[in-house]
């Protein structure tokens, strides 16, 4: 039996810098791929680490949302860190995004991420 998978895509979070999606459904959850700091308008990466991270989680947001979900829907989130000194940093800003709703999560440190980001983020959501 075939899988009813579908690709999101939207012009208001960054194209994807490979050969992926944004982010596919199937089986009533939505799976996004890993996000960066990219501002979708201009394509630049701030050097700032919290302007990152806030842009990052604005973009995951968007993606649920077009994928047909709702943050108070997701399911994990992973992080990824290229300095675990900013996990703390990184954690007030998640917060104002996770208000309430506290998904399950993973913060891993790495050597380096793409376009030389300092953090990114991607997670499973729940579709309604």
């Amino acid at each position: 039996m075939p899988l009813d998978l579908n690709a999101v895509h939207t012009e208001n979070a960054p194209a994807a810098i490979g050969p992926y999606s944004q982010a596919i459904t199937c089986g009533g959850l939505a799976y996004l791929s890993g996000q960066l700091g990219i501002a979708p308008a201009t394509g630049v990466i701030p050097d700032d680490f919290s302007e990152q991270a806030r842009q990052a989680l604005t973009n995951l947001q968007t993606i649920v949302e077009a994928a047909g979900a709702r943050m108070d829907a997701v399911v994990s989130v992973d992080v990824f860190l290229t300095d675990m000194a900013k996990f703390a940093e990184f954690n007030q800003i998640y917060a104002e995004f996770f208000p309430r709703h506290k998904p399950a999560r993973a913060a891993i440190g790495v050597a380096a991420l793409p376009r030389e980001a300092q953090v990114e983020v991607r997670c499973i959501a729940a579709l309604a």
